[in-house]
């Protein structure tokens, strides 16, 4: 008896559910953070086996998508093939070529031992089977982390070397939560709001006899074992190590979703920054009477009058900044219901190895809010005018405002949830939005405006910074050197984002590159559709099928157009 064949749809979405999990099980901690529950048991493996094991499966995942025949899909079908068939390379190429295990560091998101720190205190529970996912993952996290040190050494005899630069920053970020008391220890964190005397003693137990030994290893083998063979300042590039300049063009092309070339960046970096100069001189003529680059650039450094007071300063101007874009969203949006954003601060511990903020999606469940995380920590080195800017960015109408909207979709759960799986939407939208926040009158100053103008120079510095490290060679120095005779914030400030690209090659083009193309396609969409065209319509033409690699979203935009201008 002959089997009925499957519909292809059908055989498309178990191939996205396929991609889902594959992904969420090689790499469970981005999991939690997006929301989800589903992996929160996983402790994670950062072997070569599993990463080896998980390429494999998005190439079988790719041949099968490759032989599904495009033209007996539907619209909605023909989407998904679309975006499943970029995701998929892109986990497949990152697996692959990881390039994270040949780059220790402490970063967020890109730091395996960093994602424990950031993702394990985020974990809420809310019933028994929450809790026993909770400890399943604590029992596994010091096998996770020896594990981790054998993957960093294993990959160092194969002369796929760390820089010594971030080698040096993970050890120390160990040593950092090593010497929090153990009632302070932040992995204990979910078991405050649980509340339950059996779960808090287990997970004691768990993180002083194994998580904390396992650091201690860990720390040890950095020190020992990498920092003596670590890469110096003069070749953190990438492309430094065997198979890097092939890893970093996967890089390039997953985190931007086109096929631009690592020297068209660089110089669409450079012509961004040379397009700004004329903005500088006229903002900073209404913001503190000068229109000098230079000048501007020393004002906004050194004037301690544009320095925060206290950390709760920090946090009243984010709120406020959300408070003013959730007035005014349905007017410029189409109207969402969608959990609300908080402003947390982040833990002071990874104030050296992290972002002045990032965005923290809602869990599934409702048993946590959106949250805008930002650095409120030592307030006098804080510059007052850079806060509105990275609110809107981050919650409203940014991150919290596209991401939170993407769970609510009709979608498949791959595309509901998705991060640093389609960086150049995400975050070119949260770019988007600094400069929409000024279009429609968000900021309360001349000099938050200025603030704005800051980070764009700061994002347009990461085209030719990021390329510079990882395809021409750019030492350390020299791209410090660069940022900050391009930027108008501080030398630490400067030191920490450099940093940052040493250590995830590709992902800072994310930007600028996203935020250019929505542009591009919203100019393109104005002058088509004229009198039809509304920012309400085109944004929920950009949000409604949640986060898509730019290609895609060009296609969905252009059959939006083609119905608007035929009235349907």
């Amino acid at each position: 008896m002959e089997t009925a064949m499957r519909p292809t749809g059908e055989s498309l979405a178990e191939l996205g559910e396929r991609y889902f999990r594959t992904q969420h099980t090689y790499d469970p901690y981005n999991a939690t953070l997006l929301g989800l529950h589903d992996f929160d048991q996983l402790p994670g493996d950062p072997s070569r086996e599993a990463s080896i094991e998980a390429a494999d499966s998005f190439a079988g995942i790719a041949d099968e998508l490759a032989a599904i025949d495009v033209s007996t899909l539907d619209e909605k079908d023909v989407l998904d093939h679309n975006v499943l068939t970029v995701l998929n390379r892109g986990a497949e190429r990152d697996a692959r070529d990881s390039l994270w295990a040949a780059n220790a560091s402490a970063k967020s998101y890109v730091s395996r031992q960093g994602l424990v720190f950031q993702t394990v205190p985020v974990m809420t529970i809310t019933d028994d089977d929450g809790a026993e996912r909770y400890l399943s993952r604590l029992d596994g996290i010091g096998d996770f982390l020896r594990s981790l040190g054998d993957r960093y050494v294993e990959e160092a005899k194969d002369g796929r070397t760390p820089t010594a630069l971030g080698v040096d920053h993970a050890a120390r970020q160990l040593d950092g939560y090593l010497a929090l008391a153990l009632d302070k220890d932040a992995l204990l964190k979910p078991t405050i709001a649980y509340n339950d005397d059996v779960v808090t003693r287990r997970a004691r137990a768990m993180v002083e006899d194994s998580i904390r030994p396992a650091m201690v290893e860990l720390a040890r083998r950095l020190r020992d074992d990498l920092l003596p063979v670590g890469r110096p300042d003069d070749m953190v590039g990438i492309r430094n190590i065997p198979g890097g300049e092939h890893g970093y063009i996967g890089a390039v092309a997953r985190n931007t979703t086109t096929d631009l070339t690592p020297e068209q960046i660089h110089q669409i970096g450079l012509d961004t920054l040379g397009e700004l100069r004329a903005r500088w001189s006229e903002v900073g003529q209404g913001a503190i009477g000068e229109s000098d680059f230079t000048v501007i650039a020393q004002r906004m450094r050194s004037d301690l009058s544009l320095r925060f007071e206290s950390s709760e300063q920090i946090v009243k101007v984010a709120e406020d900044a959300l408070m003013r874009a959730e007035a005014v969203q349905d007017q410029y949006f189409p109207h969402y219901e969608i959990p609300n954003c908080v402003v947390e601060q982040i833990n002071p511990i990874d104030a050296e190895n992290t972002a002045l903020a990032y965005y923290r999606p809602p869990a599934v469940d409702g048993s946590r809010p959106g949250a805008h995380c930002l650095l409120a920590s030592d307030p006098q080195s804080r510059f007052t005018f850079e806060y509105e800017c990275l609110a809107f960015h981050e919650s409203v109408p940014g991150h919290h405002l596209q991401l939170a909207t993407a769970q609510t979709l009709d979608i498949p759960r791959y595309r509901k949830h998705l991060d640093v799986e389609a960086c150049s939407f995400n975050e070119g939208w949260g770019l988007y939005s600094e400069q929409l926040a000024e279009e429609i009158g968000l900021y309360s100053s001349d000099l938050d405006i200025l603030g704005m103008l800051s980070f764009s120079a700061l994002r347009a510095c990461r085209l030719v910074v990021d390329t510079g490290i990882h395809y021409y060679g750019w030492s350390r120095e020299k791209a410090i050197d660069f940022m900050w005779e391009n930027t108008a914030t501080t030398k630490a400030h400067v030191r920490n984002e450099v940093d940052r690209y040493i250590s995830w090659p590709g992902q800072a083009l994310s930007y600028v590159i996203g935020k250019r193309e929505i542009l591009r396609l919203r100019e393109g969409a104005k002058a088509a559709l004229g009198g039809r065209f509304t920012l309400s319509g085109f944004h929920g033409a950009v949000l409604e099928n949640g986060a898509l690699p730019l290609s895609v979203l060009e296609q969905q935009i252009g059959r939006w157009q083609t119905k608007v201008a035929q009235g349907s």
